[in-house]
């Protein structure tokens, strides 16, 4: 199936063959989309560009979404390249080890700031910068988000603050670009084993939990990911904006 034949667009976060991002930007690539990736550093950077051999993939910029200046370039990098986007994946999200260990209360404001300026805020910095080149195609953003959002998720603690304000982000973005015909919503997916998810405490033993009480009674993957971006992205959802759509096996359905 080729529905992205002829469409474009920039995914933010691919970190390693093992990112969801990565999974998605794979997606895309089957079905047809032209890609652009951003790294961070020059760490993440000896990842990605094999990654992005492998897709045919050869606009790679640098950005890190905590520096003004950064988006800014990559606005006027990609605006040089393209003159109008179809699809945004912002698939960026961190929070110091410590601060995902302490109890809550004893999160440190810097530890606080930080989560949430680089999981939550950058969804808007993205988005500003974006918003015009995306208009020129209608297109669409996702970001992805998770159930820690809205109820306690133990060791998830400061990030769960952090896609709480993500997902808020998404309706009021959705409001604001809808204007312009730009839709932006959010998959809220399970519990997957990825380079972020390592610095989760006991994340092992949520993985078992969550396929034991899951109704498909498995956790998903990468892939289940990756699939259901690709509707969100498409012209299918055409009508849908400023939602948190869940791909996690059923587990946010289960009471008990």
């Amino acid at each position: 199936m080729k529905n992205f034949q002829g469409k474009r667009g920039i995914i933010l976060g691919v970190a390693n063959e093992r990112s969801i991002a990565w999974a998605i930007a794979q997606e895309l690539h089957t079905r047809g989309a032209e890609l652009a990736f951003t790294y961070v550093n020059e760490a993440i950077e000896k990842r990605v560009r094999p990654l992005a051999a492998e897709l045919g993939v050869t606009k790679i910029y640098p950005c890190d979404v905590q520096k003004d200046a950064d988006l800014d370039a990559l606005k006027v990098a990609v605006s040089n390249d393209w003159d109008g986007i179809d699809f945004v994946v912002h698939a960026i999200a961190y929070a110091e080890k410590e601060d995902m260990a302490c109890k809550i209360r004893d999160i440190r404001r810097s530890g606080f700031q930080l989560a949430l300026d680089v999981s939550a805020y950058s969804l808007i910095g993205v988005c500003g910068r974006f918003a015009d080149l995306l208009a020129v195609r209608k297109g669409s953003v996702l970001t992805l988000t998770y159930l820690g959002s809205e109820r306690v998720v133990p060791n998830y603690n400061v990030m769960g603050i952090a896609k709480a304000a993500l997902e808020a982000s998404v309706r009021y973005l959705a409001w604001d670009m809808g204007e312009q015909g730009v839709r932006v919503n959010a998959i809220s997916s399970g519990p997957i084993k990825t380079l972020a998810a390592s610095g989760i405490p006991h994340f092992k033993d949520m993985l078992n939990a969550f396929a034991e009480k899951a109704p498909l009674r498995r956790t998903v993957t990468q892939e289940d990911v990756g699939k259901a971006a690709t509707f969100f992205l498409s012209d299918d959802a055409a009508g849908v904006t400023g939602e948190i759509s869940y791909v996690d096996a059923g587990f946010n359905t289960m009471g008990f």
